[in-house]
Parts: C-alpha cells; structure tokens; sequence
C-alpha cells in the first residue's frame, strides 16, 4: 500500500494526485489518499475525469481497493485553489498526522508525499519547517537521526542540515551528524544498486577551508567524521569544494554527494533535474519519498505544472518498500 498524502490542499498536489493516480493501472499497487474529496472532485471537473477512488470510513477497507480516499475530518474546508491560507495550512497538517497514525500501525505500507506551504503550516499551529522535521518528530527521532536526500537521474544528493537559517549551519555540522548521513546514503544506494562509486562530500568553506586557512570545520569536522565512515567500510572521499564536486559527480564520478547545507547541494542538483528528482527521508521506519517542488499556486488548475516528479516519487517508493520487505 501506498499512501498519498495531499499536501497543501490548495496547492498543486491535489491536481497533480488526479492526473497520475487517473491512470492508476501503470502501477503495480495500491493507493490511498488522505485528504479533502471535494479538491479531487474539482479538478476532475475541471480536467474532465471520470472519478477513480473510492471513499472509505476505515482504513482496513483500503487493502481491497486500488485507489481509496480517507477523508475524516478534513472535508469542511474552504477550499480556495492558488490561494495559501492559514485553514489549509491546518488541513495540511492533520492530513500528516492522520498518516503518522496509519504508517505507525502498517509499517510495511509507504508514504509519498505532495507539497506543502511551510508558513501556512506554521501559522496553523504546527512548528515544523517541512516534512522531514515533521516525520521525525512524529516517530520519536531528533533531526541528528534522519537525513534528507533528493535523487535525480545523474545527481543524488544528502544534507547534513535541512531547514535552519544559514548563520546557523556552522553550528549544526557535528562529526556525528555527518558520520550519520553517510550511513543512511551508503545504505540507500546500497538498495537500488548505486553505490558502484564513492559518495563525495562537501566542504563547508570556499575551496574546502584550504587546509584551515579559510576556515576550521573541514579539518576539525568533517574529516574526522569521513575517516569514521572508512572504518566502517563505507566509500567517501572528501571533503571537496563545492563549486567543483557537483560538475565531477555530474561526469560520473560520485554515486552520491553529502552537502553541509539546503542550497549548497539543493542549487546544483535542481539546476540539471528540477521537476524530475525525488525527495526522500532517510532514517525513518517506514519508508517516505516525495515531490521536489513546492505548491505551485501560480500553476494551479492549468494543467501546465509536470507531473514527473509524482511518479518518480511513486516508484521509488515501491521499490524502496519492496526492497525493505525483502530484508525483513
């Protein structure tokens, strides 16, 4: 089972739902989405398709049907299509909670998640700068234990950092926290069979620190923490200048590269794959991918927004979660 959650209802995830999972029989798999009807019954008007859910009461009755909807306590909703709000923002939210409640009771299922407004969310009462965070907290796992990784066809990419203000970040890259990442990437691309070539890493500073000289942290950080990653047989080098790592595993160098922050590795790798990578939460129990784009409410209803991402994201998920149920 795959469940598909809505995101910002009133962002693209709701017409991007109903333009892939329309044509539900390309996928081997069963799905249920968890959100307000009333956004899935607009854009198949507007789109002219025919309904392909079913709404069901319990959750149970999902396993029976290929494509199911879960809407309690979320269908009174004004729905405004392209306008962010503070209500959907709360509907974003418990759309989340709801599937935290699923996935902690159906380990085995997975999880794909649509986009959400992260300010909206906020102001709804929910203090989480984006799904990662949310998902951690929800599992009882602090922000040192998860990882956050986008895949695209020629880059793949981990963050040591996810959400914080930049003038944090220096604070925030432990030798531990690196040391983690490199675990989860090396087991990740362990699982779909990339990990051929060794992960690269970042440095944090221009040209690396040059040795300590333009900064401390890649002799004092992250070089201890890819030395503890060799000791565990992991394949790393590093740590790189980040204006040139990116060109090099772009030529087929890295399987993988480990950025210190958000843009660093985010810029590089939206720049040759934007639309077209997936998003995934490393660390977690069950299994969780996602869009790579925000809630688009500039495309919104216009049938222009690419749907690649979506179903990049679906099999992904499908092959992670048959993979885990492999090991298991």
């Amino acid at each position: 089972m795959i469940i598909i959650t809505m995101g910002d209802p009133n962002g693209i995830g709701p017409e991007l739902i109903c333009r892939v999972l329309s044509n539900y029989n390309s996928f081997n798999e069963n799905f249920l989405i968890i959100g307000p009807e009333i956004c899935l019954k607009y854009y198949c008007n507007l789109f002219s398709i025919e309904k392909f859910w079913s709404k069901i009461k319990h959750i149970d009755e999902a396993k029976n049907v290929r494509v199911s909807l879960y809407s309690k306590g979320l269908d009174d909703f004004p729905f405004t299509p392209k306008l962010p709000s503070k209500e959907s923002g709360y509907i974003s939210g418990r759309i989340l909670e709801i599937a935290t409640e699923i996935l902690k009771e159906n380990s085995s299922f997975a999880v794909v998640t649509c986009p959400i407004n992260k300010k909206s969310l906020i102001d709804a009462g929910f203090d989480f700068p984006g799904h990662t965070e949310f998902f951690a907290n929800r599992f009882g796992l602090s922000k040192e234990d998860v990882c956050m990784h986008l895949a695209g066809p020629k880059l793949r990419v981990s963050l040591v950092t996810t959400h914080p203000p930049l003038k944090r970040v220096p604070y925030l890259i432990t030798r531990d926290k690196i040391l983690r990442c490199l675990m989860l990437t090396h087991d990740l691309l362990t699982k779909i069979g990339e990990d051929k070539n060794p992960i690269g890493v970042c440095g944090l500073n221009p040209h690396a620190g040059e040795g300590g000289k333009i900064g401390t942290e890649e002799v004092e950080i992250i070089k201890p923490a890819i030395e503890a990653a060799r000791e565990k047989g992991i394949n790393v080098q590093g740590p790189y200048p980040g204006d040139t790592i990116f060109y090099r595993a772009y030529k087929g160098e890295f399987s993988a590269i480990l950025a210190m922050y958000h843009d660093q590795g985010l810029g590089p790798l939206k720049l040759v794959h934007f639309n077209e990578s997936v998003n995934i939460t490393l660390g977690l129990p069950i299994v969780r991918t996602s869009v790579d784009h925000g809630t688009a409410y500039d495309l919104v209803g216009k049938k222009k927004a690419k749907t690649t991402s979506l179903k990049m994201a679906i099999d992904l998920a499908i092959q992670l979660k048959k993979s885990e149920n492999q090991r298991s």
